[in-house]
Order: structure tokens, then C-alpha cells, then sequence
């Protein structure tokens, strides 16, 4: 069997600070060890670069790969096997997509961390002209660090909006040109009472909702939900069962996908796949045939035809 290899991956745009902070983590013998071969997987090259018989001391070995297409996992698993390195940093190129690297991975490649460098006075800019790209490495990241940020009390709180649009358990971390580092401390209360009788999900929280459920199932189960939803059933659903929910768009009109909670109980052979309902009941997370497995399932107590809302996507921000 094949040992493990550990994979940092560390992702950003050109010239973010990627190259400085992984050949800060191989001078540290604590993510580098000294009877440990390291190997860097470098998918771009920016201004600061690599001294490779700097790192060879280190026992740390450099390979450049120029494109995404070149990432298999044949090619990454000999990369491997040449240094015999027990660890992988990779300096991922921000205009690929992850997806790309995560299937070229070999089996054994473990990736303990995500980290995601972003230069603060470029940050938005980037957002509003590549969305896409940026919650990509966002959605993934489990550490966010914005860079080059004014010493002078600095407006975080955009910089801080555009991360939890994509993700709402990353750490999140702002450096200033100073070099001075601080912790964002903001708190994310849920716009909603989930302790409520009856919890409530406006409009404009139906996203925020459907991914707090799906990160934390336990939490509803058993809870009372109220929310205006779009009807969806398939021919192969078992009679008296259909889903109640909303297109969702995660970051741009391609990847729009449906989400909704299957749900039995009073009514529901009555409306029909596009019909807009209002719907309350109670969320029991159980084995359901629409998930395949175990889900939210809602049983529901009380619904009534309503009008398609303005904006029929829900989005995160």
C-alpha cells in the first residue's frame, strides 16, 4: 500500500504571496521537517522565486508544471517517487480551476490544508471581473489571508462580506505592508432564530439556510420551518412524495442548480413541478429515496399556492 503523502495547497493570483509563504513554511522545521523530503508543485512563477539549491539543503525539491492539462496523476505520483518526499506544497496558479487539480491528485495525496492569498487592493476587482474563479478558491479555502492592507485602520468589512458569500467556516486573516498580522473576529449570526417556534427563512436567506442545514443537519432536526419554495417532482418519486425548494447560484448563472427538502405529509399530491407554495412543518432527518440516503426530510403541516417571488434564484450575497 502506498504511504500517505501530505498536501498543502496553497492557492491565490499572481504576485498574492504564495512563493514568500511557502518558502517561509519550508524554513520552518515544523512544516518541514529535517528527516523529511519536501517537494513544491509550482504552477506559475511571479516575481519572487525559488532557489532550488537553497531548498535542496532544506531537502526540499522544486517541479514546474505550465499548464493544468499537464496534471495527472501518473506525472504527480513520479514527481513523488523521484525526491522520495513524504510532503507536497502546491503553489496552485489562481486562473485554474481547482477541480482540475483535485482529479489529477493520486489516491494516496491527503490535502491537510487550503490557503488562500488574496492582495486586499485587488481583491474586489477580481471578484466582480472573475467570480467564478475567485469562489472557486474561496468555497475550498480553509484559510483566507488578504495582504498589503494600509496600516491606518483599514475597511475589513468588504473584504470580509466576500469571503463568507462563498464560505462561512474559513479563518480569515488580514496582513498589513507593515507585516503586522490580525484575525478577523466578526461574528455571522444567522439572519434567522433557528431557536424560534417556527424558524422563519425569508426570501433573501433561503441560500444562507439550505447551507447551514447542510453543514449542520442535526441542528433542524426535529425544528419547525416556514419558507416560500418552488414544487419539483419526478415520475419515479414514490406517491405522496416531492421536493420544496429553490434554484440556488452559487457564483454565476452556470452552475445554478436546484435545492430543495423532500417532503410528505398534507397536500403535496396536489401541486404540480414550477408551482410556488409557502409551506410549514417539521424537519426529521431520516432515510428518504430522494436523497439516496439519509436527509431532511419535511413533514409538512401546513401549505398554500403562492406567487413567484421577484427574484426566483436565491443567491449567498
Amino acid at each position: 500500500m502506498n504511504r500517505e503523502i501530505a498536501v498543502f495547497l496553497v492557492v491565490g493570483f499572481l504576485d498574492s504571496g504564495k512563493t514568500t509563504f511557502i518558502n517561509d513554511c519550508l524554513a520552518d522545521p515544523r512544516m518541514n521537517p529535517p528527516d523529511v523530503n519536501a517537494l513544491v508543485i509550482a504552477c506559475e512563477e511571479g516575481d519572487v522565486e525559488y532557489d532550488e539549491a537553497e531548498l535542496k539543503k532544506l531537502g526540499a525539491y522544486v517541479e514546474y508544471f505550465d499548464s493544468a492539462d499537464k496534471l495527472t496523476p501518473d506525472r504527480l505520483a513520479s514527481r513523488v517517487r523521484r525526491y522520495n518526499a513524504e510532503t507536497v506544497f502546491v503553489e496552485y496558479n489562481g486562473m485554474w480551476n481547482l477541480d482540475d487539480l483535485f482529479n489529477a491528485m493520486p489516491d494516496n495525496w491527503q490535502v491537510y490544508g487550503v490557503t488562500f492569498f488574496m492582495d486586499q487592493s485587488t481583491a474586489l476587482v477580481y471578484n466582480a471581473n472573475m467570480r467564478q474563479l475567485v469562489y472557486d478558491k474561496l468555497s475550498t479555502a480553509d484559510t483566507v489571508i488578504f495582504n498589503r492592507l494600509p496600516d491606518d485602520e483599514p475597511d475589513i468589512m468588504p473584504l470580509h462580506k466576500l469571503v463568507r458569500g462563498a464560505n462561512r467556516s474559513s479563518d480569515i486573516f488580514y496582513e498589513s505592508v507593515s507585516g503586522k498580522t490580525m484575525k478577523d473576529t466578526i461574528e455571522d449570526p444567522l439572519p434567522f432564530d433557528v431557536n424560534a417556534a417556527v424558524i422563519k427563512i425569508a426570501d433573501r436567506d433561503f441560500a444562507l439556510w439550505f447551507s447551514d442545514m447542510a453543514e449542520d443537519l442535526a441542528k433542524y432536526n426535529g425544528k419547525q420551518v416556514e419558507y416560500l419554495g418552488m414544487v419539483a417532482k419526478q415520475d419515479d418519486m414514490p406517491k405522496g412524495l416531492l421536493a420544496i425548494g429553490r434554484h440556488i447560484m452559487t457564483c454565476c448563472a452556470d452552475d445554478i442548480a436546484y435545492n430543495g427538502l423532500a417532503c410528505k405529509g398534507l397536500c403535496t399530491d396536489d401541486y404540480k413541478t414550477y408551482d410556488w407554495v409557502k409551506v410549514r412543518g417539521e424537519i426529521r432527518v431520516e432515510s428518504c429515496p430522494l436523497y439516496k440516503g439519509s436527509g431532511p426530510v419535511l413533514y409538512v403541516e401546513a401549505i398554500e399556492s403562492a406567487d413567484e417571488p421577484e427574484d426566483p434564484v436565491a443567491t449567498y450575497y
